[in-house]
């Protein structure tokens, strides 16, 4: 499954990404929303493999996910690997970032 954007980024789910949502009780369609809806957030994380870019945002109902985004080489787009809730204080720095855009 993809999923695409006008600006032409193609977002891809990575293996195991689908069953590691499931775990957590994360739908799909939520990871979609945080990458398609409302004010997105991206910052810059770090694996064990390397630098990642995380999108912090909230579904349509307002629940805040962080969504693990794994670069393609040569290109625009991105595998989504992982996805799950903020903490609690995470929340409040994207509510705090929320107010200023």
């Amino acid at each position: 499954m993809h999923v695409h954007y006008a600006c032409g980024v193609t977002f891809m789910w990575a293996g195991g990404a689908l069953e590691w949502l499931a775990r957590l009780g994360i739908e799909p369609s939520e990871v979609q929303q945080v990458l398609q809806y409302g004010k997105r957030w991206p910052r810059q994380g770090y694996t064990s493999a390397g630098a990642v870019l995380t999108v912090w945002g909230r579904t349509r109902t307002g629940r805040a996910l962080l969504v693990v985004l794994w670069p393609e080489q040569g290109s625009m787009n991105a595998h989504i690997t992982a996805a799950r809730e903020l903490t609690a204080g995470e929340e409040a720095e994207l509510t705090r970032w929320e107010a200023t855009r």
